[in-house]
């Protein structure tokens, strides 16, 4: 059993040591195009990628921190509307966003064209959208809740109840948010931006739609565009070393997330309640609630609307339904086997990780398949893509190639790479639930461990296996990168539709498929809402 678990831990290793394999053919002619990789392209992709990241990184966290603080520390009209609805933008993939700003805010769109007929003027109101800065409004407006939902859980821990106490002894509110919030909430910030910036950069939809050259849309053009394999690893292996980076703090600072506290502290903070706020307070809080919905959910969501209602008003062939059908089919298909294979593999790996007490080999299976959700989907693709290209030409008697690029198994196996570890993740948490006392009692009542798994444990998992095949499902419904690489022949899901319709300016036909995949996305949302209500 344990080396079964091994090889299947293995497996989902193999993209990321193919990448890192990459460095140990480094032969003259691969030398040479890292140099001249260094000299011309790389510099340019990792600036770009660099200012992305600074740019989206300073935003969530003064948009998330000041959102998670206003809706944990005071109370203001709306505040538990805001609680909940400062979620939303989660369920928005930045590259739809993408697509809805860029016909909104456009010189020929209806915003502009309006507002030049009232103020007389005639050159374009405001910069393209399509540009770094354009990307980074985004991105911060996508991202964002990463850091708010993070933050406000550290908050709403005990800042209001120490919050309180230092009111008692005099510190006036400014004092109080400097020396006693902030320092709370210090290691859920550095969380949730690590978690933004894993997300900036593992995004292609976005970069290759508004033009920018990053680390993520180089691998994929010196990929599919240059047809050179080395230089898209050795682009991949520093995208991936960020990533490492980002993970290790991430990791780092979810260690701090904890506090020690007393019983009665903890009381005291329950007993406490967040500040009100009145007048010109209340309403800069719920101005600050506000626009990062509006901007971030609501607004694009309408475009979204205005466009498909025009494509199937005044369009020439209105909208695509029965294309749209198959698109949906193919991704339903995808998300489905994808999401009962990673949580098979997360049910098998937690359960034996439990009765191995934790044993040094599977901890470090455990950590292997975690660290799938922090590799980029175009780093993945690569990594797989890579060593079948040196089996092809060393091995080509075993066939691989066709099986992994000619069907949907490569893609699913990509899938399973990236994001088996947030399935691991929920049964994780599941089993955290269940005493290990009640495994002993079974054992001690002549239960096998057969009996154990689907008698005992299968049935009080099942919210939390639910709770991983729908975010599974969701992640592929999204994945764009690694989809747009790895996919067979006719075989388009909603996500590569969706840009490749946008690509071609056909943005009334991309904007059906695009709402599809923000509606599958609201699902997990409002059940992160609904949980942390209850909690």
């Amino acid at each position: 059993m344990l080396r079964l678990i091994t090889l299947v831990c293995f497996a989902l290793a193999l993209p990321v040591l193919g990448i890192l394999g990459s460095w140990l053919v480094l032969d003259a002619q691969s030398w040479a195009l890292l140099q001249h990789q260094f000299a011309t392209v790389l510099p340019a992709y990792a600036w770009a990628s660099l200012l992305l990241c600074a740019g989206v990184g300073l935003g969530v966290v003064l948009l998330g921190g000041a959102t998670a603080a206003a809706v944990s520390l005071f109370d203001f009209p709306g505040r538990r509307v805001f609680e909940w609805a400062l979620l939303l933008p989660m369920a928005m993939p930045a590259y739809v966003a993408a697509y809805a700003y860029t016909d909104a805010l456009q010189y020929s769109g209806m915003l502009q064209m309006t507002l030049r007929a009232w103020t007389g003027a005639q050159g374009a109101l405001w910069p393209d959208v399509r540009s770094l800065p354009g990307a980074i409004a985004l991105f911060i407006f996508c991202l964002y809740p990463y850091v708010y939902l993070l933050t406000r859980t550290a908050l709403n821990e005990r800042a209001v109840g120490l919050m309180e106490t230092a009111r008692l002894l005099g510190a006036d509110t400014l004092r109080r948010v400097r020396e006693v919030a902030l320092p709370l909430a210090r290691p859920a910030l550095a969380a949730g931006l690590a978690l933004a910036l894993m997300e900036t950069l593992a995004d292609y939809g976005v970069g290759a739609y508004f033009g920018l050259t990053t680390l993520t849309t180089g691998i994929y053009k010196a990929w599919l565009v240059m047809n050179d394999r080395m230089a898209a690893a050795q682009l991949a292996s520093v995208l991936l070393l960020l990533v490492a980076a980002l993970l290790w703090l991430e990791r780092r600072s979810q260690a701090r997330l904890r506090f020690a506290g007393s019983r009665s502290g903890a009381l005291h903070a329950a007993e406490a309640r967040p500040m009100r706020l009145r007048g010109w307070a209340a309403a800069a809080a719920v101005l600050l609630c506000s626009l990062p919905i509006l901007l971030g959910f609501v607004l694009p969501v309408i475009a979204l609307l205005k466009l498909m209602w025009l494509e199937a008003r005044y369009g020439e062939f209105g909208l695509p339904l029965a294309r749209f059908a198959q698109w949906g089919m193919s991704s339903l298909k995808l998300a489905g086997i994808s999401s009962v294979l990673a949580v098979a593999i997360a049910l098998v790996l937690a359960y034996a990780q439990r009765m191995s007490a934790g044993g040094v080999l599977l901890n470090g299976a455990t950590r292997i398949v975690s660290l799938g959700y922090a590799v980029p989907g175009a780093v993945i693709a690569v990594g797989i893509l890579l060593p079948l290209g040196w089996l092809q030409e060393y091995a080509p008697q075993l066939g691989l190639t066709p099986i992994i690029t000619g069907t949907i198994t490569g893609l699913v196996y990509a899938y399973l790479v990236r994001f088996s570890g947030v399935a691991l993740q929920s049964v994780e948490a599941g089993y955290a639930r269940i005493s290990r006392n009640v495994d002993e009692t079974a054992r001690l009542l002549g239960a096998s461990r057969r009996r154990l798994f689907l008698e005992l444990h299968a049935p009080l998992l099942a919210r939390s296996a639910l709770a991983a095949a729908l975010l599974v499902f969701v992640d592929v419904m999204k994945e764009l990168p690694a989809t747009l690489v790895l996919r067979p022949f006719n075989s388009d899901t909603l996500a590569v539709v969706a840009y490749q319709l946008a690509r071609d300016e056909r943005l009334g036909e991309a904007a059906l498929p695009s709402l599809a995949i923000v509606i599958v996305g609201l699902v997990p949302v409002l059940m992160l809402s609904r949980a942390l209500r209850r909690g």
